[in-house]
């Protein structure tokens, strides 16, 4: 079964649920409460792969997968790139004038102001988007709407009253791809991510010491976070993404400058990077 089977966090009809169903559609997606339960999942052999949400265009980062995936003994050996699209999500024979109330999770409304204020609707906020969705389908009142996918329409039996209410045109989630193993391609392959952690010496400029070896070697840095670890302020922990692979020549040269300069480092992945990242590149 597990082989065949890809964790998420969500409800079905979940963004996740969607990226699932877009970036492994021969899988079979299983359904998880919480992103720990989703790598639970995959550490008990229930699911190969598990897709965990990291960062948002509009709402930032994931805070809760900062601090898990770490420790979790899980490996990245992917990403992907999924473009929200938010929908306006009704009962059957509902009328887009008539609807009052609008459901859904306080980011997702926070990213439909515009469709709120012009059609003078009430935000309600719920768990998330796709149960919002399952709670419409549920009440079954014309009066109240959800912002989902339409995944989530599809799954519930509601319909698309408008598509793409998002206020920005950007708005993407992306998400690590997680299994048990690492699938560590060869050094000299193009177009590599390598995800890593570490710690700082608590000392004046450490970080800024620590990081000019990736100047200096010409890595392209795409993401760096910072978060406590250990509830002391003093322990601070840095998660990365960079361009390359750690045996690269430059790459570890790089690392090898960080380590002079840091308590501990531990690669979580390196991985193909995703063709949208790849096609963004090239645009640049």
């Amino acid at each position: 079964m597990s082989m065949g089977t890809i964790a998420f966090q969500g409800v079905p009809g979940a963004y996740s649920h969607l990226a699932c169903r877009s970036a492994f559609p021969d899988m079979t997606p299983l359904p998880c409460e919480t992103f720990e339960a989703a790598i639970e999942a995959v550490r008990d052999d229930r699911a190969a792969l598990a897709m965990l949400a990291c960062e948002n265009s509009l709402a930032g980062r994931v805070p809760d997968i900062h601090a898990l995936l770490p420790d979790s003994g899980l490996s990245i050996v992917g990403e992907h790139f999924e473009r929200i699209e938010h929908c306006l999500l009704a009962v059957p024979g509902a009328r887009l004038g008539g609807i009052r109330r609008v459901h859904s999770h306080a980011v997702a409304l926070g990213q439909v102001r515009r469709l709120l204020r012009e059609h003078n609707m009430t935000p309600v906020v719920e768990a998330d988007t796709a149960g919002s969705a399952a709670l419409v389908a549920q009440w079954g009142r014309s009066e109240d709407a959800a912002i989902a996918s339409s995944l989530a329409a599809e799954l519930y039996g509601l319909d698309i009253l408008l598509r793409n209410v998002e206020d920005a045109a950007h708005n993407t989630t992306r998400f690590y791809i997680a299994a048990r193993e690492p699938r560590l391609p060869p050094p000299d392959t193009a177009g590599l991510m390598t995800t890593f952690v570490f710690r700082v010496r608590n000392v004046p400029a450490a970080l800024y010491k620590a990081l000019g070896g990736f100047a200096t070697n010409g890595i392209n840095m795409t993401k760096l976070e910072s978060y406590m670890v250990g509830g002391q302020f003093t322990a601070t922990q840095f998660l990365c993404d960079v361009e390359g692979h750690p045996e690269h020549p430059d790459l570890r040269r790089a690392l090898e400058e960080l380590a002079f300069f840091s308590r501990e480092i531990r690669i979580l992945g390196v991985y193909p990077a995703a063709r949208f990242r790849l096609a963004q590149n090239m645009a640049e």
